[in-house]
């Protein structure tokens, strides 16, 4: 299934920029009221600001509303977005979570997604895959490396103003060169 008003955003390893790419993408583009969804495979406790929006066998889904913490959700609303989603997930409720999230988003809104799992079950519009020095620990992405993406060094995007994106007609474009 393509999805081209999303974009979803994997990485390297930890401290590749993936969160801090998706927090530039939303203040570059929050005229347009960018929905924000962090997806990810730990059960761990929540933490204050995290709304219940369901709890499922194997998922559970929050919004959140906490914009004053260094959480990487909190940073993506106070980047700017206009709603931020958290799922807790194991991988075979990965699309169900996402489903209960995508009822909650108006149709051809832009949405960035970090979840690099999620890339094995549907197509987004863009695909992000950032690297970094600072990498703490290498994931492997060769299968992603293998799908339709853009690469980006959090080195480099640190450097440019404006990223080299744009959202239009309920889609993602990129313009740069490389994309």
């Amino acid at each position: 299934m393509i999805i081209p008003n999303l974009l979803i955003i994997s990485g390297s390893g930890n401290k590749s920029g993936k969160t801090s790419i998706a927090c530039r993408i939303i203040e570059q583009f929050k005229q347009l009221k960018v929905i924000g969804i962090k997806i990810t495979p730990h059960f761990h406790e929540t933490t204050d600001g995290l709304v219940t929006i369901v709890e499922e066998k194997g998922y559970s889904v929050f919004e959140e509303t906490n914009r004053d913490i260094s959480k990487d959700t909190s940073r993506m609303l106070h980047a700017g977005a206009a709603r931020v989603f958290f799922a807790k997930v194991n991988d075979n409720t990965l699309t169900d979570a996402f489903t209960e999230i995508m009822e909650h988003v108006s149709c051809n809104t832009p949405v960035i997604c970090e979840s690099p799992a999620l890339r094995n079950y549907l197509e987004p519009g863009l695909f992000l895959i950032m690297t970094s020095k600072n990498d703490n620990r290498q994931k492997e992405i060769d299968h992603y490396l293998r799908l339709p993406h853009i690469k980006f060094n959090l080195d480099y995007l640190s450097g440019n103003e404006a990223l080299p994106l744009s959202f239009g007609n309920g889609k993602w474009i990129c313009w740069h060169y490389g994309c």
